[in-house]
């Protein structure tokens, strides 16, 4: 019996040292991919950072104020124009400066102040739209990447396979088959996240954009009022 319990004991301990063997953590594997994971941690980074400036960004532009229009439309009526561009000067957000520009249109042709009102607004767009191009690119390029790497891997167990020659082991080719797996999974991570919080961030842009345009119109149907 205490022979056999020795036994067990020692095919336990075995048992565990082959467990430690295999086990492996997320950081030791990421290295398995070779330097080609050095350009796939730069995108996520810079995935991340455009994604939560842009986010704070179209927050702050999405902000409004209710009573903001029916203030300008009082403003108007009684011919208080120093005041409405006071109170578009005191809020910082697309809506207000196109405003404030339709409001230093007055008296000109509603056509002329209806261009001027969208020339802003595309400039506002264009500034909600800052940084999504680069965060599209990196939606695309994370996943070649990560194929590029996938190749380096796959070239490198041939090469290995080819100078073993007969003397074939499976620890030859670990290293490029690591190389080409970690490589694929992070690019296709990385990429997979850009692409959602690309187009997440242009859904809420155009939910400003909606805003912007109903405001505008809001304006001018107050511009055409005294000519109803």
């Amino acid at each position: 019996m205490i022979q056999a319990a020795g036994e067990a004991a020692a095919q336990g301990a075995e048992m565990t040292d082959a467990e430690e063997k295999v086990t492996i953590n997320l950081f030791e594997l990421l290295l398995q991919g070779g330097w080609i994971m050095i350009p796939l941690f730069l995108l996520s980074f810079i995935a991340v950072y455009i994604f939560i400036e842009r986010y704070l960004a179209i927050k702050r532009a999405s902000k409004e104020d209710k009573s903001f229009m029916n203030r300008i439309k009082d403003y108007i009526h009684e011919g208080k124009i120093d005041s409405a561009l006071a109170l578009c000067q005191s809020h910082d957000n697309p809506i207000s400066r196109m405003i404030e520009k339709g409001i230093t249109r007055i008296g000109r042709p509603l056509n002329d102040i209806n261009t001027a009102i969208e020339n802003v607004g595309n400039l506002e767009v264009s500034r909600l739209e800052k940084g999504l191009p680069v965060l599209a690119t990196v939606a695309g390029g994370a996943p070649m990447i990560g194929f590029t790497g996938t190749v380096i891997g796959m070239i490198k167990s041939f090469w290995e396979m080819a100078n073993a020659g007969s003397n074939i082991e499976v620890d030859m080719l670990a290293g490029g088959i690591y190389t080409a797996l970690v490589t694929t999974v992070t690019g296709l991570i990385v990429g997979i996240i850009a692409y959602f919080a690309y187009n997440w961030l242009v859904a809420r842009i155009e939910n400003v954009v909606f805003k912007m345009e109903a405001r505008t119109m809001e304006f001018m149907d107050l511009l055409n009022e005294p000519a109803n």
